[in-house]
């Protein structure tokens, strides 16, 4: 039966192959934005006051980074790690899939919203989806790792004012993420050489985000602690 707390928004039984055809439907990319935008408005009615998505998947680092790679207008072999492990030959062909996938819709026009339904995933329009609504709704982010920063910078390419409300948790051990960041001018809070996904490294974060809102909060400041002369010497 359902399981408590999750909400079963399949859209198919996985997107179609970016090799031949287009990864979504306008109808699925729309769902999937949607999806996104639910969670956020679940979020809210609950008076959340920071929001993190994560992902799930294996093989959704092929589509983050022929997003990215799209969007950045970088070749495959730029932006291709070896996600779940792969090895050096593994890599390779990876990229040369990619690369194939790129070749393949290199006539799509450059907005961010065909890129992402040509190439990305159900999971990566619901993140982009969820980070350009917590901008509407002023709802802090915390953005994960690769996967989650490609969905940040499509929303931000999507809509710009998405990026006032990103928090970047840490960097990647994925090559892509590095760019991925520079585009986005983001400097993440940690480095702890992650690629677990689903939200592991924002959770990391969470404790650092607090310790910095209890000292913002908490700290007196030269007046309340009676402090005289701190511009001397």
């Amino acid at each position: 039966g359902p399981l408590p707390g999750v909400i079963d928004t399949r859209l198919g039984p996985g997107t179609a192959n970016a090799l031949h055809e287009a990864a979504m439907s306008a109808e699925q990319l729309q769902a999937a934005l949607a999806a996104g935008r639910g969670a956020v408005a679940r979020a809210k009615d609950k008076g959340g006051q920071l929001f993190i998505g994560g992902d799930m998947g294996i093989g959704n680092t092929a589509s983050a980074t022929a997003c990215a790679c799209a969007l950045l207008d970088l070749p495959a072999a730029a932006l291709t790690g070896p996600g779940t492990g792969l090895d050096a030959a593994g890599v390779a062909r990876k990229a040369a899939l990619i690369q194939q996938a790129l070749d393949r819709h290199r006539e799509t026009p450059g907005e961010a919203l065909e890129i992402l339904r040509r190439l990305g995933g159900f999971e990566i329009a619901a993140l982009a989806g969820s980070y350009i609504a917590c901008a509407q709704h002023r709802l802090p982010v915390l953005v994960d790792g690769f996967i989650t920063s490609a969905s940040a910078l499509l929303a931000v390419r999507i809509q710009p004012g998405t990026r006032d409300w990103l928090l970047f948790c840490h960097h990647s051990a994925e090559p892509g993420h590095a760019r991925i960041l520079e585009a986005l001018d983001a400097e993440p809070l940690l480095d702890l050489d992650l690629r677990l996904g689903e939200g592991s490294g924002a959770a990391a974060a969470v404790p650092l985000l607090r310790l910095a809102c209890a000292l913002h909060n908490g700290m007196a400041t030269f007046a309340d602690a009676g402090v005289s002369e701190r511009d001397a010497g």
